[in-house]
């Protein structure tokens, strides 16, 4: 990650900076779980409930045909209703992140964040429950009861001892998985990336020596879990506030301690790290030393979990020794221990065979898949986060990405394979190369697409330049795309307008964020100059051009963008898109041999499809569809996708007959001429296109399966179906991202809000439509 600043624009006005930034404020925080609906959930009906047959069979009478079904065969409640795909995370608030116990209900917002991850990564649906009680036997009375409503408990911030208690004991009462990831999340990700480092430092599990700080849930989890793949008791030092876990200590014990007390003489920290291989910290601050760095074997590694500030800094520890490997709990260092890589996937395969229990061969199991995926070579999608610089197994890359779609197969399988080993398998699964296949179909690319979107601009900051930079959804878009380390935030406008509406809205203008006033720019006469050139043949003069470079921000803008000024831009909340693309054109030029194109991306129910034309073309012709389709694949590939085209009409493959259904038709002979390297077909009706039962009728259609990039024969139909979509639907669309411009230039909908904004300053930022 670059430590270097994108350079000012020149004529800009600088604002007030602020040393040791978050990477967000308070108030955006606060609106982010406030806007529309409260909070970050909602129950959404999986069957139709549109008729009085519909009620009817999802109520009474016809619900108590698989309640009877149920009371009969237990096991078919898997069957019959969500239970198999349900967890319950579970948390009191008596140790909530870093803040510490603060409650029940104050922990609310964290377990909706975690049940919000459990769908986004493996489509494991959620509910939260916050139990308003620290007596643990009072809590366990509560859960235990839970067991027919879930097919697993996630148990979360519970500190420790009672976590060790709780989670024992509900385990013994329960017949699902009872998982407490404060413990087992952080030592699954860790163990993993242990076994690389002693792969890649020539290490054997049984003599290497390792010292774990912090002896509340994780780390002693972690000591579990290593000595559970094979590192020798003996060579496991655990140490808490008081120095040495050691045989005989009776000073601020407890059984859980005792169970790993060592038989050393070595009392401190400092002594246990003499010539010690390994440093596990799940402690504080500042609790490993560069002197206790010193003192460690050569090629050590070192695992500073503390969050957020680690026990020491990759910076701190590399200034002292060039050999060490070292990991974090944070995103913008190497190597992040991130549990986000395990319990949405270890649930996945454990309620896939309906496990009775998480054992420790399913924990053992998913950290082995981790640290095997972590040396393979990385797909395009986590490749392109690192703008060029391919990750690949070494001691920077020993954990693998969040984002790497391939966890999604790779773990899963291997917790589900060991369940069934280890007999805690209630259904076995017969073929488990047809479960990793169904398991890549429950993947959701396009979120890790646009999470690896914002990493890559994280590494190669840009300048993006916010036309409408008077507006307080643009003011508090651009302080949270400084806020992210994504670059600088140019913001169009008078400086008096801009400072008082960042004042009434909240938001502190930081460096980073700065103000261009096209009125007294020293960039506005080149500006003008460069627009006459381009426009004295189309019955603009000078002082047109004058006007429109010092008075329209949306022509100053794209002129900082087409005179290298600023790398990127954004307009359109206060205008509309045809208008807005209109100025936007006479400025920057189309990029040859490409088409123009509006290109949305619509998340609905776990499916994603791209749709095109969204914004441009009204009624294309064949060439311009085939243009439309050619561009559209291309950016599919970009966002990662294996494009399947399906070409829309009312039609589908000849019938109903019609002029418009003919000139698909032709679109399709032209793409079959010029022998492009991606699936199509059509024309063809949206159902045929998004249903497999409805293509199969069609044995001849040239799709291996339903479409995932829609090429709509006219604007009006693209941009009607994508609305109807967002508002009847509940999809999520993103869009329409503005395609085949010759520089990166992106325009929201009219009233789009700050996080609209912020997505398409960064797809811009990335150049995703270029």
């Amino acid at each position: 990650m670059t430590d270097k600043k994108p350079p000012r624009p020149v004529g800009s006005t600088p604002v007030r900076s602020n040393q040791a930034r978050p990477s967000f404020t308070d108030q955006e925080a606060l609106a982010f779980h406030s806007q529309g609906k409260p909070g970050k959930l909602e129950v959404v009906p999986t069957k139709p409930m549109a008729t009085q047959r519909d009620l009817s069979l999802a109520y009474s009478p016809g619900v108590a045909v698989p309640v009877r079904a149920i009371a009969e065969n237990p096991a078919v409640a898997y069957d019959y209703t969500a239970k198999g795909n349900m967890v319950a995370v579970i948390s009191n608030g008596t140790a909530i992140l870093g803040l510490g116990d603060l409650g029940a209900l104050a922990s609310k917002p964290v377990m909706e964040g975690k049940s919000v991850l459990f769908k986004r990564f493996a489509d494991v649906d959620s509910i939260d429950l916050e139990v308003d009680t620290k007596d643990p036997d009072a809590f366990i009375n509560a859960v235990r009861y839970l067991g027919p409503s879930f097919g697993g408990i996630n148990l979360e911030d519970i500190k420790a001892p009672e976590c060790f208690i709780i989670e024992q004991r509900l385990k013994e009462l329960m017949d699902i998985p009872v998982f407490h990831d404060d413990q087992h999340g952080t030592a699954i990700i860790a163990a993993a990336g242990l076994f690389n480092c002693l792969k890649l430092t020539g290490r054997d599990i049984t003599s290497t020596r390792l010292v774990v700080n912090g002896a509340g849930a994780a780390g002693i989890a972690c000591v579990e879990l290593v000595k559970a793949m094979g590192f020798a008791p003996d060579n496991v030092l655990l140490c808490d506030t008081k120095g040495v876990v050691y045989k005989g200590r009776t000073d601020g014990m407890n059984q859980w301690k005792s169970a790993h007390a060592a038989e050393t003489d070595r009392r401190t920290l400092a002594e246990a790290l003499d010539d010690a291989d390994v440093f596990f910290g799940l402690s504080v601050k500042g609790a490993l030393t560069t002197e206790m760095l010193r003192s460690m074997a050569p090629n050590p590694v070192v695992f500073a979990m503390a969050n957020p500030d680690p026990e020491i800094t990759p910076d701190e520890a590399h200034a002292v020794r060039d050999d060490v490997i070292i990991a974090t709990g944070r995103s913008d260092y190497p190597n992040q221990v991130n549990n986000v890589l395990g319990f949405p996937y270890i649930f996945r395969g454990a309620l896939d065979v309906h496990a009775t229990a998480i054992n420790m061969e399913m924990k053992v199991a998913a950290a082995q898949a981790l640290a095997e995926l972590a040396q393979e070579e990385v797909p395009d999608e986590v490749a392109s986060a690192y703008q060029g610089a391919r990750p690949r197994f070494g001691r920077d890359y020993i954990i693998p990405a969040p984002f790497d779609p391939r966890l999604m197969t790779r773990v899963p399988v291997a917790v589900a394979k060991a369940a069934m080993e280890t007999g805690v398998a209630r259904k076995p699964i017969a073929d488990l190369a047809a479960y990793r296949a169904a398991l890549s179909a429950r993947r959701d690319p396009v979120a890790g697409t646009l999470a690896g979107i914002f990493d890559r601009v994280r590494r190669s900051p840009k300048r993006v330049v916010f036309a409408e930079g008077e507006e307080e959804a643009v003011i508090r878009a651009a302080a949270s795309f400084v806020n992210q380390g994504l670059g600088t935030a140019i913001l169009v406008g008078r400086e008096d307008r801009v400072e008082a509406a960042a004042a009434f809205a909240g938001v502190e203008l930081r460096e980073g964020m700065v103000i261009q006033n096209a009125r007294i720019s020293p960039r506005t006469n080149a500006y003008a100059q460069y627009l006459y050139d381009r426009l004295q043949r189309q019955g603009y003069l000078m002082r047109d051009c004058v006007r429109l470079a010092s008075i329209d921000r949306n022509h100053f803008a794209a002129c900082m963008v087409a005179m290298g000024d600023a790398d990127a831009m954004v307009t359109g909340l206060t205008r509309n898109y045809s208008i807005a693309l209109e100025d936007v054109r006479r400025v920057v030029s189309d990029k040859p041999g490409h088409c123009v194109l509006g290109l949305s991306i619509a998340i609905a129910r776990g499916r994603t499809v791209l749709v095109a034309d969204t914004a441009v073309h009204d009624m294309p012709t064949s060439e311009e569809l085939a243009a439309i389709a050619i561009e559209a694949a291309s950016v599919a590939k970009r966002l990662g996708y294996e494009p399947r085209v399906a070409m829309l009409a009312y039609s589908t493959f000849g019938h109903p007959e019609g002029e418009r259904a003919e000139r698909v038709r032709d679109a399709v002979r032209i793409l079959d001429r010029r022998r492009v390297d991606f699936e199509y077909d059509g024309e063809m009706g949206a159902d045929v296109a998004l249903n497999r039962e409805a293509m199969a009728l069609y044995p001849f259609c040239r799709l291996s399966g339903p479409a995932n990039v829609l090429i709509m024969p006219a604007f009006h139909s693209a941009s009607i179906a994508t609305k109807m979509l967002q508002e009847l639907g509940g999809a999520t669309v993103i869009g329409p991202i503005l395609v085949g411009l010759d520089k990166s230039v992106q325009i929201v909908p009219l009233a789009a809000k700050d996080t609209d904004l912020v997505n398409m300053a960064v797809l811009a930022a990335a150049n995703i439509g270029g």
